[in-house]
């Protein structure tokens, strides 16, 4: 019989996509009422390595294995010494465990590359997965690209027993990008509002999903970039007002990454079209990159990035709340 991994490493920043798989995996767990009994749930940045020990060593009850779900598992691992207790364990987890290691991981910035930023080849835990035997799995999970999303709001709407019209696809997408949680929201909230009984329309997305005076990443990246520290702060917290901070965070990435690509497009010669090709971009957002683009320097969008990545990692390690961090970040790039 063939084994099953003891360790299942998901990779990407499709926060949705990852919440869906670790929703299946805990439903495989069987009845309800023993199936508690043989889940765990740690956080990297807070639980002990007794803890993490106790729950992946322990025999399954009623079951064939045991559900350990560790988040943020390198946090736990910033140092030679750690790093060597952490690999120790996983060589040492039975059969009858499965530790699932979640890390939000981006694809790199580079139009020409393709590897992850954090956990590329070259990683040590991705190499101990790569030696593993077959006692170790990878599952990507990338956020669709942007070009995508349209069909990926119709796919979700059809999965909950609605439909949305290609314009109003078209229209969601323009407003959330290819943030699928909160795009995922979105679509609830829509087909509640036309209580699934006709196609969600692009008229109802501007009601419901765009009132009037709506801020969005392009508005507070504007701020930043003409150097209004105030409105720069007073966007920053309408949004943290809308939605937490980590999917805020993972927006302002995703635009500054977009910035900088559209900045190589303008340093290589291509203009608004060019940005729309390169980077897969509907015309109205390539023209919105372009425009923005053009306020900063290469080298300033490359230190942006830097900063950012500085930034999640010091969040991840609970060196800084991450709401205080963007505050920070906002009015330091406005000034």
């Amino acid at each position: 019989m063939e084994e099953k991994p003891v360790v299942i490493l998901l990779r990407g920043d499709d926060r949705h996509a990852i919440q869906q798989l670790l929703n299946g995996m805990e439903a495989r767990l069987g009845d309800p009422a023993t199936a508690s009994l043989n889940l765990a749930r740690l956080e990297g940045r807070s639980a002990s390595e007794e803890e993490l020990r106790t729950a992946t060593m322990a025999m399954p009850f009623l079951a064939d294995r045991r559900l350990v779900i560790l988040n943020n598992p390198l946090a736990r691992t910033l140092n030679a010494a750690s790093r060597t207790r952490f690999i120790s364990l996983l060589d040492a987890i039975p059969e009858t465990t499965a530790l699932v290691l979640v890390v939000e991981d981006h694809e790199k910035v580079r139009r020409s590359e393709s590897e992850w930023e954090t956990l590329n080849s070259r990683h040590w835990l991705v190499q101990w997965i790569g030696n593993s035997h077959g006692r170790g799995l990878i599952r990507d999970l990338a956020l669709p690209r942007p070009e995508q999303m349209s069909g990926w709001i119709r796919k979700q709407a059809e999965s909950l027993q609605g439909q949305f019209t290609p314009a109003a696809a078209a229209a969601l997408a323009a407003h959330t990008g290819n943030d699928t949680l909160l795009t995922r929201q979105e679509i609830e909230k829509l087909l509640e509002y036309v209580n699934y009984s006709r196609p969600v329309e692009a008229e109802d997305v501007e009601i419901l999903v765009a009132p009037g005076g709506r801020v969005d990443i392009f508005s507070l990246v504007d701020a930043m970039a003409n150097g209004d520290a105030g409105l720069a702060l007073r966007s920053l917290n309408k949004l943290l007002e809308e939605q937490d901070a980590f999917s805020l965070f993972g927006m302002v990435v995703r635009q500054f990454r977009l910035l900088l690509q559209a900045r190589e497009v303008l340093d290589e010669g291509g203009g608004a079209a060019g940005v729309a090709v390169e980077l897969h971009q509907p015309s109205f957002v390539a023209q919105k990159l372009t425009k923005q683009a053009a306020r900063f320097h290469l080298q300033t969008l490359e230190a942006i990035h830097r900063q950012l990545l500085e930034m999640d990692k010091a969040a991840k390690t609970g060196q800084m709340p991450l709401d205080l961090a963007l505050q920070t970040f906002v009015v330091s790039l406005a000034r």
